[in-house]
């Protein structure tokens, strides 16, 4: 299958698809909480930027990993310059982890998301409980993760030039342990 497949499965199906290595994989269904985190980081995040010359846009903003080819929608998506090249101008990228999908955005997908020259940050953000992984990069093959966990904490994210109030994450968020914690 080829990119250009993938996109017209998209359209026929009306579903979305992440692109990689060859195939298209039916990205999963998200539960409340999942949703609203990633709004509220949308939201957030844009009323923290405006006027810095980057954009945030959300999960229906694919992007395309230049190093590897992967064609995927991250939740949140911070870029700057040219829309079209969102992934190749990406700043920063954040994930809500979800069951289905925790240990690949995790692993491989974040394996992926490190070849992206111009990211300097990557949030992975629990819909379960209070808590803020930050990837920062520190070097061409180097990153440092902090974690953040509650809800008075703040995030830096140094290539906005912003820090990121956890609280305003998990607002109004029901969270509901997953049944394997």
């Amino acid at each position: 299958m080829t990119p250009a497949e993938c996109l017209e499965l998209e359209q026929q199906t009306g579903e979305r698809y992440e692109y990689r290595n060859g195939q298209a994989f039916a990205m999963s269904k998200t539960a409340l909480p999942h949703n609203l985190i990633a709004a509220k980081l949308n939201q957030k995040l844009g009323a923290l930027i405006q006027g810095s010359g980057a954009e945030v846009v959300g999960s229906s903003q694919r992007i395309i990993v230049l190093a590897t080819g992967l064609e995927t929608y991250p939740d949140v998506t911070v870029y700057g310059g040219h829309p079209h090249l969102a992934g190749a101008n990406a700043l920063a990228l954040a994930e809500v982890l979800s069951p289905a999908t925790e240990a690949y955005d995790r692993g491989d997908k974040a394996a992926h998301y490190r070849r992206i020259e111009s990211l300097q940050e990557y949030l992975l953000i629990a819909q379960d409980r209070v808590r803020v992984e930050r990837y920062r990069r520190a070097g061409n093959n180097e990153w440092l993760l902090s974690e953040f966990t509650t809800l008075t904490d703040s995030i830096p994210l140094s290539s906005l030039g912003i820090d990121l109030p956890v609280a305003a994450l998990y607002a109004g968020v029901p969270l509901e342990p997953s049944p394997r914690r």
